[in-house]
C-alpha cells in the first residue's frame, strides 16, 4: 500500500478545536482511493509485530479450568439462545466463568504452515491481530479463588490475571444498583497492534474488532442465561479509572490500552438449583452508568502487575490515532436507564431453519474464510434466515429486542448493500436492508432517486428489504472490495451503510466508535449465521470508501461504507495443518 501523505483536507476553521469536525477529518483522511490508499508503513516489519498476548507482570494467575465441550455447563442448541426463556440461566462458578472466557474471548484453534504457528481466537479481528483486551470486574465466587477485584483475562493461559483488589465494602456499593449476581466486563484496545500492519486506518478496525468482542461475550453470556447491557452512559475517563488504563506507571514501557466500554452481565430468570430474584424484578429498570464518586473510592486499593512490552521497535507512532481516539474521548452523559427483559416473550418471530447444531459447536467451529469457490449458492430461506438476525426488532412494533440486540442502547444506526451472486430465487443485483424502518424515506432521499425500492421478492414481510438494480454484480463488489476477488466468489457480500454526518453533528464525536462497534457487532451475528448455514464468512476492512458510495449516489457524507463481508462456499487452504486450543497447556508447553 501507498505510504504518500495525502494532500491537506480543509474541514474550516474550527477543524482543530472542534471534536465532530476532527473525526469527519480523520474518516475522510483514511478513506481508501483507486489511485491512492490510506498511509500505512507500506510492508510488513515482521522483526518488530506485536506480541498477540498481553500479560501483566507481577499479578497473580488464576487458571480457569479447560472445559471439554461434553462437560458441565452443557452447550444448549444455537437456535434456543434466540428465544427469551429457552436457556436455563447457570450460577456464576468456576465452571460457567470459564465457559463463558472459552466462548467469548478464548483461543479457539492454532494454524500451523512449516515451522509457523499462530493462534485463532473466538472474537475475530483485523488481520487476525488481535488488539482487544478483556477484563472482568467480580465479586467473590465461590469454587474460585478470586477476591471481589479487577481482572485481565489472558487468553493463551485462558486464566485470571487479578490488576486490582477491592474491598467487598467499596465492590458492593458498585454494583448496587444491578441485579443479583452481577458482575462487569470491560474491553480496551491496543491501537499499536492494528497500527503495525495498517497505519493510520487501524483505529477503525480496532472498533471494529470492539464491536465483534461486544458480540462475542452478548453470545457467550446466552448461553449460560445470562443477560448483558451496555454501560455507555459512562464518561469514558470512569471507564479508564475502573480499566486502569489511566495508571501510566502500569505501562512505563508498554503500549498504552485505550478504555473502550463496560458492561453488566448477569443471570436472568430462574438460576439453576436455587430461585433468583431478578424474575421479580422484571419491567424494572436498571441505570446505564456506574456512580463516579464510588468507582473513585473502589480503585483506591492495591495494584498489581506492569504491562509487557508487545514489540521492540515501533518505526512509525501514527499521531492522527492519538488524535481521533482524543477527539472521539467520551464525556459525562446524561444518565439513562434501561428495563429488565421480560422472560416470556419469544425474541425472534421468523420461522427458523430446522438444525441441531449446539452454540457451542458453532462458536468453536466459526472462522474467517480465506476463500470462496464462486459456484455455491444459498438458499433464499436461509439468506432471509441471516438477514432476520441482525435486525434489532422482532417487529414493526420497535419492542422487545432479541439478543443480542438487547445489549446495545440505541436505534439501529447501521444499514446493508448487499451485493446478490447467487441466492436461489432472487435476481442478481443490488439490495438494500433497512435496519429500522422507520428510517426508510431518509435513507431514500439521501441516495439516487431513480433506484428501484422493489420489496425483494419472496421476502417475509417483517424483513425490509428491497430490490435497487439488476445484474451481476459480482465485478463490482471486487472492484469497490480493494480488487479482492472474495467479494464476487461468494454467494452475496455486502457494504454496512452508517448514517453518518447527522449522528455525529446530534450526539458529538464520541459517537463515531460507536458506528464501528455496532458494525463489527452486526459481523459477530452474521459469521455465526453463516456456520449455522454450512457456509461461512469472513470480514473486509479493506475497500474503495468513496466509489462505494457513487454505486448509489450517496449525497456528501449522509451515510458512509463502515465495513464490508462476504458469506458463500470457503475454500479451504490444504497447506495449514489445525491445532487444538489448549494443547500447549495439556501437554505443558
Amino acid at each position: 500500500m501507498s505510504t504518500e501523505q495525502p494532500a491537506p483536507i480543509s474541514t474550516g476553521t474550527s477543524a482543530s478545536t472542534d471534536p465532530v469536525e476532527r473525526v469527519i477529518r480523520y474518516h475522510v483522511q483514511t478513506k481508501h482511493h483507486y489511485n491512492r490508499y490510506a498511509r500505512s508503513l507500506g510492508f510488513l516489519d515482521w522483526v518488530n509485530q506485536p506480541d498477540p498476548f498481553r500479560r501483566f507482570e507481577g499479578a497473580k494467575l488464576v487458571s480457569l479450568p479447560l472445559l471439554r465441550p461434553e462437560d458441565e455447563p452443557a452447550s444448549p442448541l444455537y437456535r434456543a439462545i434466540y428465544t427469551s426463556g429457552a436457556v436455563l440461566s447457570q450460577p456464576i462458578t468456576l465452571l460457567t466463568l470459564s465457559r463463558f472466557f472459552e466462548f467469548a474471548l478464548a483461543l479457539s484453534a492454532w494454524k500451523k504452515a512449516g515451522e509457523s504457528e499462530w493462534a485463532l481466537r473466538s472474537n475475530p479481528s483485523s488481520g487476525n491481530l488481535h488488539p482487544t483486551e478483556g477484563y472482568i470486574i467480580v465479586p467473590g465466587i465461590e469454587g474460585l479463588n478470586l477476591t471481589p477485584g479487577l481482572y485481565h483475562y489472558a487468553p493463551k493461559e485462558h486464566g485470571l490475571e487479578q490488576r486490582a483488589e477491592f474491598s467487598l465494602e467499596a465492590f458492593a456499593r458498585l454494583i448496587a444498583p444491578f441485579p443479583a449476581d452481577a458482575f462487569l466486563f470491560g474491553l480496551t484496545s491496543v491501537h499499536w497492534r492494528e497500527a503495525w500492519k495498517y497505519g493510520e486506518r487501524a483505529f477503525r478496525y480496532c472498533n471494529h474488532d470492539v464491536g465483534h468482542a461486544i458480540g462475542a461475550a452478548r453470545i457467550a453470556a446466552a448461553t449460560l442465561g445470562w443477560n448483558m447491557v451496555l454501560l455507555d452512559d459512562l464518561d469514558q475517563n470512569t471507564v479508564a479509572l475502573l480499566l486502569g488504563t489511566n495508571r501510566k506507571e502500569d505501562f512505563t514501557d508498554a503500549e498504552p490500552e485505550h478504555p473502550d466500554c463496560l458492561a453488566v452481565i448477569w443471570p436472568s430468570g430462574d438460576v439453576k438449583g436455587e430461585t433468583s430474584d431478578v424474575k421479580c424484578q422484571e419491567g424494572k429498570e436498571i441505570p446505564l452508568f456506574l456512580d463516579s464518586r464510588v468507582v473513585r473510592d473502589v480503585v483506591k486499593c492495591g495494584w498489581h502487575g506492569k504491562a509487557n512490552r508487545l514489540s521492540r521497535e515501533h518505526g512509525i507512532h501514527w499521531d492522527i490515532i492519538d488524535h481521533v481516539a482524543e477527539a472521539s474521548w467520551k464525556p459525562a452523559a446524561d444518565r439513562g436507564a434501561v428495563s429488565l427483559p421480560v422472560s416470556s416473550v419469544t425474541a425472534h418471530s421468523a420461522p427458523l431453519t430446522p438444525h441441531g447444531h449446539s452454540a457451542g459447536q458453532i462458536i468453536r467451529q466459526r472462522r474467517s474464510a480465506v476463500g470462496f469457490d464462486g459456484r455455491m449458492s444459498i438458499t433464499a430461506g436461509a439468506f432471509f434466515d441471516m438477514l432476520q438476525r441482525v435486525m434489532p426488532y422482532p417487529d414493526q412494533r420497535q419492542l422487545n429486542r432479541p439478543m443480542p440486540w438487547d445489549c446495545w442502547p440505541y436505534d439501529p444506526a447501521i444499514h446493508l448493500m448487499l451485493f446478490v451472486h447467487r441466492v436461489e430465487g432472487l435476481t442478481p443485483g443490488l439490495y438494500f436492508l433497512v435496519r429500522d424502518r422507520r428510517r426508510l424515506s431518509i435513507i431514500q432521499q439521501s441516495m439516487n432517486p431513480d433506484l428501484n425500492w422493489v420489496p425483494a421478492a419472496g421476502c417475509p414481510e417483517s424483513l425490509p428489504l428491497y430490490w435497487l438494480l439488476e445484474g451481476d454484480a459480482r465485478q463490482l463488489a471486487v472492484q469497490v472490495s480493494c480488487r479482492q476477488d472474495i467479494a464476487g466468489a461468494s454467494a452475496f457480500s455486502f457494504g454496512m451503510l452508517a448514517e453518518f454526518e447527522e449522528g455525529l453533528r446530534e450526539r458529538g464525536a464520541w459517537w463515531y466508535p460507536r458506528l464501528f462497534w455496532e458494525s463489527g457487532l452486526l459481523g459477530q451475528v452474521l459469521y455465526l449465521e453463516a456456520e449455522v448455514a454450512g457456509v461461512r464468512a469472513t470480514g473486509i476492512g479493506c475497500f474503495f470508501d468513496d466509489p462505494v458510495h457513487d454505486i448509489v449516489a450517496v449525497k456528501g457524507q449522509s451515510l458512509q461504507s463502515l465495513y464490508h463481508f462476504t458469506i458463500g462456499g470457503p475454500v479451504e487452504d490444504q497447506r495449514l495443518q489445525t491445532l487444538p486450543p489448549y494443547g500447549h497447556l495439556l501437554h505443558g508447553k
